[in-house]
């Protein structure tokens, strides 16, 4: 088995460089008031915002507008709206950007990775055959073809002409 070797993370996975954020993000962008140019769609009980600091362009994650950490605590129409569009992004993603695959994750909690660990949320990241190059490893930098506002053009049409009946 191989192993890569990133240094530059422990700082990240140890918490040491984490500033502890008086105000939850989603929780901002949730705010109907606040006019974020990342949400690309709302629904009833949760949204779609793309990813601040995305892994690949079209990196969108669900969310939920109620402040919950888990699964656990999502009411049965929350649970089934999350998912619906989950199914939208994926749809959306797929015909924005053609990808030859698409992650599709959740990171319950601080250890399994969750950068806002107190707010579900679940990721869709597009990917494409041999997308991750060298500049991640040695450069501590990816490569995005598109910046956020791009990507936020690309992506909110789409979601507009979702038909509703393919929504419920």
């Amino acid at each position: 088995m191989e192993r890569l070797f990133s240094p530059w993370r422990l700082p990240y996975v140890t918490g040491a460089s984490s500033t502890p954020q008086p105000d939850c993000i989603f929780c901002q962008a949730a705010d109907h008031a606040f006019q974020s140019d990342l949400v690309v769609a709302r629904g009833q009980t949760s949204f779609v915002i793309l990813n601040l600091f995305p892994y690949n362009s079209g990196h969108v994650m669900v969310v939920p507008t109620r402040h919950i950490a888990s699964l656990g605590e999502a009411t049965s129409d929350e649970l089934a709206e999350i998912i619906t569009l989950v199914r939208d992004a994926e749809r959306v993603l797929t015909a924005a950007y053609a990808p030859h695959g698409i992650n599709v994750g959740l990171n319950l909690g601080r250890a399994a990775g969750a950068g806002v660990a107190d707010h579900l949320h679940v990721h869709l990241v597009p990917r494409w055959t041999g997308d991750t190059n060298f500049m991640t490893i040695v450069a501590d930098a990816r490569v995005l073809p598109e910046t956020l506002e791009q990507s936020a053009a690309r992506l909110k049409p789409l979601f507009a002409g979702l038909d509703a009946p393919a929504r419920a």
